[in-house]
């Protein structure tokens, strides 16, 4: 019994004093955000990694819709999974718009397999809960600095695309293929100096791409 209870005290210890979860103070000032300023009611919510965080004047690009801007750097599908509670179903948005992947397999530990395994994860958390609110995946983009993940990604794309073609109120859309230049390699113009993060003009496909299928 005694050494039950000590075992017991070290767990709470342990559980008081962990880590915080990467990310915690960009959910968290999003939260004082929604504070200070209410977000839309019924947004379309964008969310996912950097490439999300980074796309400035977001409402610029889709006028008179109500988007919201969710994204975190650096975030995996994982993340975004971890804070589904606190950065989607909050809002109940009428739509959500997601690009994450492209970080799980930069970090050359994942499959495309499981990397779409991760996906699939999150979107049925977020459907089970928030199951008539249309789905978009934007597909992971060819970044020049990654090239040597290329194979991987397009596997993970087609496996994402091929999944969503089963569920209903879902789009995959593609800008993988539309970044790309005649000699099908990544358009260098279209991104920073860093060669993974966009230039406007990158985004200026994104927004042709994605914004015929907004509600």
């Amino acid at each position: 019994m005694i050494i039950r209870l000590i075992f017991s005290s070290i767990v709470v210890f342990f559980s008081v004093f962990q880590t915080p979860h990467r990310f915690e103070n960009e959910i968290k000032a999003f939260e004082a955000r929604d504070q200070q300023t209410p977000p839309p009611k019924r947004p379309i919510l964008f969310t996912g990694s950097s490439s999300i965080r980074l796309w400035d004047s977001l409402g610029r690009y889709f006028p008179g819709k109500p988007v919201l801007q969710r994204g975190f750097g650096g975030s995996e599908l994982s993340d975004v999974r971890y804070y589904a509670d606190r950065i989607i179903l909050p809002y109940k948005p009428r739509q959500i718009v997601l690009y994450a992947g492209e970080n799980d397999i930069a970090s050359g530990k994942l499959t495309a397999q499981q990397t779409c395994d991760r996906f699939v994860d999150l979107f049925e958390y977020v459907r089970k809960r928030l199951p008539g609110v249309p789905f978009v995946f934007i597909s992971i983009k060819p970044s020049p600095s990654r090239r040597q993940f290329q194979p991987v990604v397009i596997e993970a794309n087609q496996l994402i695309k091929q999944y969503l073609s089963t569920k209903r109120n879902t789009r995959f859309v593609d800008v993988y293929t539309p970044m790309l230049g005649a000699n099908q390699q990544p358009m260098g113009h279209l991104f920073k100096g860093d060669s993974l993060h966009m230039q406007a003009a990158g985004y200026q496909i994104w927004a042709k791409a994605v914004r015929p299928v907004l509600k």
